[in-house]
Order: structure tokens, then C-alpha cells, then sequence
């Protein structure tokens, strides 16, 4: 069996609720929104592994971001244990499993706080086998 994770704090309860609603904007079209509002979510130094091990840069999320949105499909998904752990005075751990049509995911996103609001610094997806 699994080691359990420590529930998410009590005080960050709010922030893993704000979140869990921004961090499906990286996999999901977004009807309205565009490419200034991904930019703003993704940090400059924002770089991701995806499921096949492939590391993506900023730019190359922002344009795959921007394509989805000029052709969105239909997908349904569903999005469980959540999790939100703190990293230091301004970055969070956010982990999730996504489940997909076809696979499940283990998802981690590294959050910073700024004085504009959250931005991702960090994002994984791991297949689950």
C-alpha cells in the first residue's frame, strides 16, 4: 500500500481551492480565453515533462495553449485527490490524479505566489501504468 500523503492544511484550503480551478486551464480549451491570459499564467520560467518524458518550454505550452483554444474538442475528463503542500513562503505543491478517455495521470504543479496572483512555475504528468 501507498504512503499517505498529510491532508492539505487547514490555512491552505482557499488557496487549493483557487488552484484547483486555474490548473485545469493547461489541458482543457477555455471558451474567452486567450493567449495574454496564459501568459499571465504561466510564469516566465515556466517549463514542463510531459506524460512521454518530453520537456516543453514556455513558449511551446503557450502556443499549444493558443492552438486549443482556436480548435477545441470535447473531452471529458474528471480531476481527484487533490492535494496542496507548501514549498516556502511563495511556491506550493499541487498534486492530482487526472483522469482522461483514455489514461490516468499523476499530475504535480509547482504554484508561486507574485504580486499579480498564482503563476505555475513547474508542470509534470506521469502516466499511470
Amino acid at each position: 500500500m501507498p504512503p499517505r500523503r498529510s491532508p492539505t492544511p487547514p490555512e491552505l484550503q482557499p488557496v487549493l481551492a483557487l488552484l484547483s480551478t486555474l490548473e485545469p486551464l493547461i489541458y482543457a480549451a477555455n471558451a474567452g480565453a486567450d493567449r495574454a491570459h496564459f501568459e499571465a499564467l504561466l510564469a516566465p520560467d515556466f517549463w514542463e515533462v510531459g506524460g512521454s518524458g518530453q520537456v516543453y518550454d514556455r513558449a511551446f505550452v503557450l502556443d499549444t495553449l493558443e492552438e486549443r483554444q482556436r480548435h477545441p474538442r470535447e473531452e471529458a475528463w474528471h480531476t481527484f485527490d487533490w492535494h496542496l503542500r507548501p514549498v516556502d513562503e511563495r511556491h506550493v505543491l499541487l498534486t492530482y490524479a487526472l483522469q482522461q478517455p483514455t489514461r490516468l495521470s499523476r499530475r504535480a504543479t509547482l504554484w508561486r505566489r507574485t504580486t499579480d496572483g498564482w503563476q505555475m512555475v513547474y508542470h509534470q504528468g506521469t502516466p499511470v501504468l
